[in-house]
């Protein structure tokens, strides 16, 4: 996407040269709504910055639509600012050395602002360009560079193996990557034959309120399964209360951050459980955005390869006071409260 935006490539960054900047960002944009976009995001506007999020068609768009949206209002409520259904038309570096942006809104309205400074996290390219693929009549997918595999990490070349991001389809995590190279070295050196499972893949999108998900997206589940045969387990809760001068350290109640008058901010968190309607209720998405939820969902993932159901989930003896206890503690549906809702009308 940078690449045919003037200007993009002469004057803005990328994550990885956030971290290597010689002074302070400033006022700073980032274009795009993924991952890394809301996580330097996150970091940079708890650092003071003022921050802004040019978001094109939704966050995180390949997540659960529902906890996407709740991360941004999250986020929002932190102070951090969203340009929604934007792109960015062009990047002109100014005499005083600040980026003046020019975007378009619904591909109709035409705006500009000027920052100090933009970084792009629109997505990856694989750098396969100069392996000159086609001398053993391999191609890289166009738009991304990436490889296709025909089996696993092979390609239709029987000894090249392709593995992380360069691998077309691949989850872009790094713990994904070593351990398709642990596989393949054992596999190729080892005398093993252990394919890499890519089923129920774990993953958190460090926000600055967590959020984590293994399995299908609500989205995925009616689309897949049918609105007839699941039922989506969920309860919204907060983290944090308003206090003068300091935290209580029970976690069930004192999450947050202080704010500048010296007020814990309160965190919305939310989880969901979508798991079949029919007994034992195989569970087949766990979504969770709140504290820790990074590891609590790592559990959570090796529980689900094993066959979870919320009966266990029901039968389970939670640790209090944390946060996981809550998620084992969801016992009404989305479907109940919209009845709920019916009958109060």
């Amino acid at each position: 996407m940078a690449r045919s935006i003037p200007g993009a490539v002469e004057h803005c960054i990328t994550s990885d040269d956030l971290f290597r900047l010689e002074k302070a960002p400033g006022r700073t944009l980032v274009v795009g709504a993924s991952y890394i976009a809301l996580e330097c995001a996150g970091f940079l506007n708890s650092f003071g910055f003022d921050t802004s999020v040019m978001v094109r068609s939704r966050v995180l768009r390949k997540f659960d639509e529902q906890m996407g949206d709740l991360v941004q209002k999250h986020m929002e409520r932190q102070g951090v600012h969203f340009l929604e259904r934007s792109v960015p038309t062009s990047i002109e570096k100014l005499s005083d050395g600040k980026l003046r942006v020019r975007w378009v809104v619904n591909s109709v309205t035409k705006k500009e602002d000027v920052f100090d400074t933009v970084m792009f996290a629109t997505g990856r390219h694989a750098n396969t360009g100069s392996l000159n693929l086609s001398a053993v009549n391999l191609f890289a997918e166009p738009g991304s560079g990436k490889i296709v595999c025909c089996s696993g990490e092979t390609t239709r070349v029987p000894s090249i193996h392709v593995i992380g991001d360069a691998r077309y389809g691949n989850p872009e995590l790094t713990p994904v990557a070593v351990k398709q190279g642990s596989l393949l070295a054992d596999r190729l050196f080892g005398g093993k034959t252990k394919e890499m499972d890519y089923s129920l893949i774990p993953t958190t999108v460090f926000t600055p309120l967590e959020y984590s998900s293994v399995g299908m997206t609500e989205e995925e589940a009616l689309e897949r399964i049918g609105s007839d045969r699941i039922d989506v387990y969920h309860m919204r809760y907060w983290r944090g209360r308003r206090m003068s001068n300091r935290y209580n350290t029970l976690e069930m109640n004192f999450l947050g951050r202080v704010d500048r008058r010296g007020m814990v901010e309160e965190n919305e968190c939310y989880s969901k459980v979508i798991c079949m309607r029919e007994k034992p209720r195989k569970v087949v998405g766990v979504h969770i955005l709140g504290p820790n939820s990074g590891e609590i969902i790592q559990g959570i993932g090796v529980a689900m390869k094993l066959g979870l159901t919320k009966d266990d989930m029901d039968d389970f003896v939670s640790i209090h006071p944390t946060h996981g206890e809550e998620v084992f503690n969801l016992n009404v549906t989305k479907e109940e409260n919209r009845l709920a809702a019916k009958r109060s009308c």
